[in-house]
């Protein structure tokens, strides 16, 4: 059997290695109410997976959450860095009646809900420079680790768990 040259070879890594990052991009997200501003003492986690197509149109995503405190109301993607309040980009799951058309409603204490992100999901925030349905703004935002999600109880309105998408111990990219 005939060897291949060095350069044969490196260029079958390189050609693997550019298929590879052709494919989807993933994001995750671990929540917890320590992450919350101001920090929540909760039994509750959760766990978000993202995953960006390469035609940079669309994101799967997957919310699990558990033990919460209090029936869930709301869960959103915010934009904002660690251990800061930003505003919402994207509705996961509203229990209140307040997220756009075609809102599924959140699990109450615990659960598991996934669907896609379109521009279509993109509501902002505005006043940070995000307009509705600019999905480009939400992939530069997940993509520079300032994105976070949370999920919203009735006993704790603001949030009970938060998790940082793609930063930090909480946020981990694959």
């Amino acid at each position: 059997m005939k060897s291949r040259s060095p350069w044969v070879s490196l260029g079958l890594v390189l050609a693997g290695g550019v298929a590879l990052a052709a494919g989807p991009h993933q994001l995750r997200a671990d929540l917890t109410g320590f992450e919350e501003v101001p920090p929540i003492s909760t039994t509750g986690s959760g766990h978000l997976r993202l995953q960006i197509f390469p035609d940079n149109n669309a994101i799967h995503y997957e919310l699990s959450y558990s033990g919460l405190e209090a029936d869930a109301t709301q869960s959103h993607i915010h934009f904002g860095q660690m251990s800061v309040n930003g505003g919402i980009s994207v509705f996961l799951c509203s229990n209140l009646g307040n997220g756009p058309a075609g809102t599924q409603a959140c699990p109450a204490r615990s659960g598991t809900i996934s669907g896609m992100i379109t521009p279509a999901s993109v509501i902002g925030p505005a006043v940070q420079g995000i307009s509705v349905g600019e999905f480009a703004a939400l992939l530069d935002a997940l993509r520079s680790d300032v994105a976070y999600v949370n999920v919203h109880s009735t006993q704790w309105t603001g949030g009970e768990i938060r998790g940082q998408i793609g930063t930090g111990r909480h946020g981990n990219r694959d």
